[in-house]
């Protein structure tokens, strides 16, 4: 039977399906569930936010829009929690649609913000770089203060909680995915948080004229598909199948042995080779 937050989450996505214009409701509300264990996701419909907590303070990742943030709290209200008690804040990567709101949720929590250098360099200008593929001229958004920088692999901690950053550049040069446990009972799940590795771009961009970017794709792809995979959270749920998969009604419905980052790797790259084919003329 699925629990009684899923069910309300379903009833919001029918709503959310049947819009005309999809694109305008990547920030409906939906309400908040648990993902496992101590896991929960708060973020809308369309941009992922996810809650990781225990009894010496909470972590959360990503900020949604500049106006998700009180949806976003909303949601850590609900299931229980206080934004107050968030320590530390993990961004993906700098574009408006994740790095949004992370400014003001830091504000309301006092929570210090983690990002890999690149990402950090951004989050404190308050706009994406120059070299990023959908820049299009500066898209603005509050800058972030306090962003302590993680290296590739490195734990970042608050009480027993640990989150390890992954680098997954290509979407973005500094976009970085976060990996963790958690724990029901006897059973562990090994959760990833996936940045965006959809090769999009802005009119004119050439992946075929960029090898270091075709590189960056494809070390997130190894990468992902070698990592602990029980959960898989994409930054966009819809890019990981996180809506079908709590329609399904199982019991742990988002746990797919391990299959789901590889399935999500196999949509991006392709993707990326739909894309370079078509830059090629074939």
């Amino acid at each position: 039977m699925i629990k009684p937050l899923l069910a309300a989450v379903l009833c919001g996505l029918a709503a959310f399906a049947s819009a005309n214009a999809p694109d305008d409701n990547w920030n409906k509300p939906v309400e908040p569930f648990q993902i496992y264990g101590n896991s929960y996701y708060v973020g809308v419909s369309s941009l992922s936010s996810v809650l990781v907590t225990s009894p010496q303070g909470h972590i959360l990742l990503d900020g949604g829009y500049p106006d998700s943030p009180q949806r976003i709290a909303a949601s850590i209200r609900k299931l229980g929690f206080r934004i107050e008690d968030v320590k530390l804040i993990l961004s993906s990567h700098d574009h408006f649609d994740h790095a949004g709101g992370i400014a003001e949720l830091q504000r309301m929590s006092g929570a210090t913000v983690v990002a890999s250098p690149l990402t950090a360099a951004d989050l404190k200008r308050g706009s994406m770089a120059k070299d990023d593929p959908q820049f299009v001229g500066s898209t603005p958004f509050a800058r972030v203060r306090k962003v302590r920088t993680v290296r590739d692999g490195e734990a970042v901690k608050v009480g027993p909680l640990s989150l390890t950053a992954m680098y997954t550049p290509g979407h973005t040069a500094g976009g970085t995915s976060w990996t963790w446990s958690s724990c029901e009972q006897d059973r562990c799940a090994s959760i990833v948080f996936a940045d965006s590795i959809n090769p999009i771009s802005s009119d004119g961009y050439k992946f075929s004229a960029h090898s270091e970017v075709q590189k960056q794709y494809e070390r997130s792809f190894a990468a992902l598909e070698q990592a602990s995979c029980d959960i898989i959270i994409a930054v966009h749920p819809d890019n990981s199948g996180t809506w079908d998969k709590l329609r399904s009604g199982k019991p742990h419905p988002l746990l797919d042995g391990g299959d789901g980052c590889k399935a999500y790797v196999k949509l991006s790259r392709d993707k990326l080779n739909l894309r370079l084919a078509k830059e090629a003329g074939k």
